[in-house]
């Protein structure tokens, strides 16, 4: 096809890619002509250091046996140091990064208050700190060539809550913010930074899906289209979530009501009014902090 939406020259940097959802993406832009660097610990769902690069190196072999190109890395991304290694991969084998996908995930799931520090901080490590440090080991580079795509994996767990998950929802809600300024702060320089709420059946969720995981074909093959469109050089859009389950795509976004401005304001009034405050009708969806002051300030000069 003439049209056919490829990464011929890009190197793409997919972390978790041993397995579930990062093969997918994995899989589907080596055969679209991008160069791959699959990061992998091949560690137990909760993470730990007793992984191997196996599921890593079986991945490359599938992406060279297709003719694809493809090289393993086993470095954490849940440090700066380790997320440094992971670009130094890419830099080795490739001499670029043009991609980040950010994939890689631990669950260690307990109810609130049960958790624990040491339930609770290893959850941020991998998922907010690790999209963190890898995009930041890489962001020099896509500044310098002012070209970047970078997808960052949140989940419905953090954007609406899940029970038992106060630890990997707060991380999830937080790679949101991330993103957003991310996509902020590379705006000039051609870096596009967009966020990924999947549902798939993998590993780390099939116990979580129930009877859903069975009904639905859950397949993380009808996930990595949207990834892949959000990665192409070609994606209009920046700072936006979109969710991917069973072959369907939607947009997630926040918004914000036009609420009411009173000089006066007191308890009582945001009591009387409060229905009127929480009215969705002609919401907005602002861009950056800035715009939604310039709502308020709108407000404020009627």
């Amino acid at each position: 096809m003439s049209d056919e939406l490829r990464y011929d020259g890009k190197v793409a940097v997919i972390t978790g890619a041993g397995g579930g959802l990062g093969r997918s993406h994995a899989l589907l832009l080596a055969s679209r002509g991008a160069k791959i660097v699959i990061n992998d610990l091949g560690g137990g769902v909760a993470g730990g250091a007793d992984g191997s690069l196996g599921p890593a190196d079986t991945v490359v072999a599938e992406i060279k046996e297709a003719g694809g190109e493809a090289v393993a890395d086993g470095n954490t991304v849940a440090t700066p140091e380790g997320a440094a290694g992971i670009i130094k991969t890419a830099l080795d084998a490739f001499g670029r990064v043009d991609i980040v996908i950010n994939n890689a995930g631990i669950l260690r799931d307990k109810s609130f208050r049960k958790m624990t520090p040491e339930l609770f901080d290893p959850v941020l490590d991998v998922h907010l700190k690790g999209c963190t440090w890898v995009a930041q080991a890489a962001w020099d580079l896509m500044r310098e060539q002012k070209y970047g795509r970078i997808i960052n994996t949140s989940s419905a767990a953090g954007l609406f809550g899940n029970f038992g998950q106060t630890n990997y929802g707060a991380a999830k809600m937080g790679i949101v913010g991330l993103t957003n300024v991310l996509a902020i702060e590379g705006a000039k320089y051609n870096i596009k930074a967009n966020v990924l709420a999947p549902g798939a059946k993998t590993r780390m969720t099939e116990d979580l899906m129930g009877p859903m995981g069975d009904q639905f074909n859950m397949d993380a093959s009808l996930v990595s289209p949207i990834v892949g469109f959000l990665a192409h050089e070609s994606c209009p859009v920046t700072g936006e979530i979109y969710s991917a389950a069973a072959g369907r795509v939607g947009r997630i976004f926040v918004g914000a009501t036009k609420g009411i401005f009173d000089k006066d304001l007191t308890l009582e009034k945001i009591r009387d009014s409060f229905d009127e405050i929480r009215n969705e009708e002609g919401y907005i969806v602002p861009k950056s902090a800035t715009e939604e002051m310039g709502l308020l300030l709108q407000h404020m000069n009627k």
